[in-house]
């Protein structure tokens, strides 16, 4: 049974996360849902990796080798071709992750996060 209810068959999900095994389960549960799968590991040029993949939604760690998912949030949120895009920034330390002041995330997500709770967060920030 599928989790996703928004029509998802066109929806472009930019993924950045480092951790291969987060990043296979994410993939995974988001392909199950029906929703097109970009997954990176990384990025110095958050703008670039936009322009390449065209996301409907970007779903980021916060802690990264490089930039972190705060400053690709705020890099995405400053832009005005891109400033549409929802953003998620997941983290196990969300602490740390929202101590560092408001990035402009839609949505944060805590690791470990429950898969339902994580498509209907991307559903509802979709559907807006």
């Amino acid at each position: 049974m599928k989790l996703s209810k928004t029509d998802t068959m066109s929806k472009q999900i930019l993924i950045i996360e480092d951790d291969e095994d987060i990043l296979k389960v994410l993939e995974t549960v988001l392909e199950y849902n029906e929703f097109s799968v970009a997954a990176i590991g990384e990025t110095d040029n958050i703008l670039a990796a936009v322009e390449q993949y065209q996301p409907d939604l970007i779903l980021t760690d916060f802690l990264l080798t490089g930039m972190n998912g705060g400053e690709i949030c705020q890099k995405v949120k400053s832009n005005k071709d891109t400033c549409h895009i929802p953003v998620i920034l997941i983290s196990a330390y969300p602490e740390l992750a929202t101590s560092f002041g408001k990035f402009g995330f839609d949505a944060f997500i805590n690791k470990p996060f429950n898969i339902g709770d994580l498509v209907e967060t991307i559903d509802h920030l979709l559907e807006k």
